[in-house]
């Protein structure tokens, strides 16, 4: 169930599909049920996905790289579009380009380059439907890597939610969704480590 770049190109290409049909729209409408609107949202995003491509490259072990990546105020919604997935590919490059067994730091536990890929595919698939909601569209998440996504970040929950479809399922983990019998989440966090440390 190992989380892989090509899961991250797959999400990226799929919320940039998604997004490609709304680049007309107004993008400082609010995101979803966020408090940002849609442009910051995917500058946030593109944001997060080079900084956890500078963790996977710079490994350090205590602290986040001192980086912080900003789209210039006048990109149309299509380059910021295109913001996130040249992210999106430079942290599947940096996986790509990393041996398995190295570390660095997030929150989240010292996080291996499959980490960094889950949490940058989740990071894609639910900031990307944030966007997508507050333009009045959606995405249609690859399901088998959603996935592999809660089971890699979610262990506590995953074996729990065998039955659910698995975009519901990760939209649940991060607080995004109701399920049946199952009261939306208020608190959460992933596992950025691998288990077994």
């Amino acid at each position: 169930m190992t989380v892989t770049a090509d899961d991250l190109d797959r999400a990226a290409a799929c919320v940039a599909a998604s997004l490609a049909s709304v680049t007309g729209a107004d993008w400082s409408r609010p995101a979803g049920g966020l408090d940002w609107d849609c442009r910051h949202t995917a500058e946030h995003l593109a944001d997060t996905l080079l900084s956890y491509a500078a963790q996977v490259v710079s490994r350090p072990a205590d602290r986040f790289v001192r980086l912080a990546a900003v789209v210039e105020p006048g990109a149309s919604p299509a380059e910021m579009v295109e913001c996130v997935t040249c992210a999106a590919g430079l942290l599947a490059l940096a996986v790509r380009g990393t041996p398995a067994g190295v570390r660095a730091f997030h929150p989240s536990g010292q996080a291996d380059p499959a980490g960094f890929a889950a949490m940058g595919v989740a990071e894609v698939l639910l900031h990307g439907e944030d966007i997508a909601a507050g333009l009045g569209t959606t995405v249609d998440a690859p399901r088998p890597v959603c996935a592999r996504v809660v089971a890699r970040l979610f262990p506590d929950v995953a074996p729990g939610l065998a039955g659910v479809d698995p975009w519901a399922a990760l939209r649940w983990c991060a607080g995004r969704a109701d399920l049946p019998a199952r009261p939306r989440r208020h608190t959460w966090q992933w596992r950025g480590a691998p288990l077994g440390g």
